[in-house]
């Protein structure tokens, strides 16, 4: 059971970012996904989340209209498309599994926006 961000990085700030978090081990199209990140000395906030089908989005006001979760149940793999990046978007990003009180994390990548 495994989950694995990637497509992190260094970006200034305006540019995008398109994070993808690929899945493994377990039913990938039974899961509610979220995009969760944490910036140094802060909690970890959840920012978006997709439901098992994909029909259902919700985003923080942080990043509502700049950021887009989507999902490709086929290919096992859910995605956090970045636009308009601003540099209190610097934090590690992490993507979650849920289903019935069972949940899976990844281990993070990094976004560092600059100035």
């Amino acid at each position: 059971v495994q989950l694995v961000e990637s497509g992190g990085g260094l970006v200034q700030a305006g540019g995008s970012l398109l994070l993808s978090c690929s899945a493994s081990g377990f039913t990938f199209s039974s899961y509610v996904m979220t995009w969760y990140r944490q910036a140094p000395g802060k909690e970890r906030e959840l920012i978006a989340i997709i439901s098992s089908a994909g029909g259902s989005t919700n985003y923080a006001d942080s990043v509502k209209g700049r950021f887009t979760i989507s999902r490709d149940n086929a290919k096992n793999t859910v995605y956090l498309q970045m636009n308009s990046l601003k540099t209190e978007d610097t934090a590690v990003y992490y993507c979650k599994a849920d289903r019935g009180g069972s949940a899976v994390w990844g281990q993070g990548t990094q976004v560092t926006v600059s100035s």
